[in-house]
């Protein structure tokens, strides 16, 4: 059995949107709050309909990530929360960077109350978020450079009070290559990485062999391979080479996506800022 890439959401397509066109500098139209009939241009190109467009940007901003405010022109329009900015820059290191891959760990160690339970389901639910593995009840271990969105997350969650961070080498007398593998399902993360090549290897291929890039058509394989990639870093930390099989797909998934930013994302934000402030007719 093969996993499969999971469904492109309204929800997941609108944030993917925002981090890829939506904080551009003041003065470039794509950086500016998104006139929600430009959102819903935006978002049908890569097949949502307007009322799933309507319906996921009313939950975002229920989840305090997006704001209203009015576009240049006047238009209902939506921008960023002060938190859904930080957000972004911080996943911005997972998503476009390359981690260090040093040997050094960060440690999570918690304790929540019984009567505050469900914050203990939430942390949990974090921590795997940002790549950690468990490594014994109420320890939870990853990669040292995801140290310091860790801290934002816990921060910006109200779970800080509950965890303590620590950093160093794993020096048990377990071997780590194999502690790793406890730690990790290194194999379900194989075959994320195996999903994302079928899905996206073939799009690199054909954007390869043309000469022209149609902003349109740039904007629309560039929104959805970001929108797939950018759950990879976080479910695979940026583990050290070394503790990893040697055929790890991991390795050519990163240089796939590199190949599409590379070739794609400029060519679809002139389709954004076309769309966002399209150019104005003299009478």
């Amino acid at each position: 059995m093969t996993d499969q890439q999971p469904l492109h959401t309204p929800r997941s397509l609108i944030v993917t949107f925002y981090g890829a066109y939506g904080r551009g500098s003041a003065d470039r139209p794509a950086g500016r709050p998104v006139p929600i009939a430009a959102l819903i241009r935006l978002l049908g190109a890569v097949g949502v309909d307007s009322p799933s467009v309507r319906s996921a940007v009313s939950r975002l901003k229920r989840r305090g990530l997006l704001v209203a405010e009015p576009a240049p022109d006047g238009a209902a329009g939506y921008g960023l929360s002060a938190a859904a900015r930080q957000l972004l820059d911080d996943g911005d290191r997972r998503v476009y960077g390359r981690p260090t891959r040093d040997t050094g760990w960060l440690l999570a160690v918690f304790s929540v109350p019984e009567e505050e339970r469900h914050k203990r389901h939430l942390l949990r639910s974090r921590l795997s978020r940002l790549g950690f593995g468990a490594a014994a009840p109420g320890v939870w271990i990853a990669p040292a450079h995801v140290h310091d969105e860790t801290r934002h997350t816990l921060e910006r969650l109200e779970l800080a009070s509950y965890v303590d961070l620590f950093r160093g080498c794993h020096l048990g007398f377990e071997p780590t290559v194999e502690a790793v593998g406890r730690w990790w399902d290194l194999s379900a993360l194989a075959r994320q990485h195996r999903a994302f090549l079928t899905a996206h290897e073939p799009v690199l291929h054909r954007w390869a062999r043309r000469r022209a890039l149609p902003p349109q058509d740039a904007y629309r394989d560039y929104l959805l391979a970001l929108d797939s990639w950018r759950r990879l870093p976080y479910a695979d930390p940026g583990l050290p080479a070394g503790l990893l099989p040697g055929d790890w797909p991991g390795v050519r998934s990163a240089k796939v996506f590199a190949g599409l930013h590379a070739r794609l994302r400029d060519a679809g934000a002139r389709f954004v800022e076309g769309i966002v402030a399209p150019p104005r007719t003299s009478l």
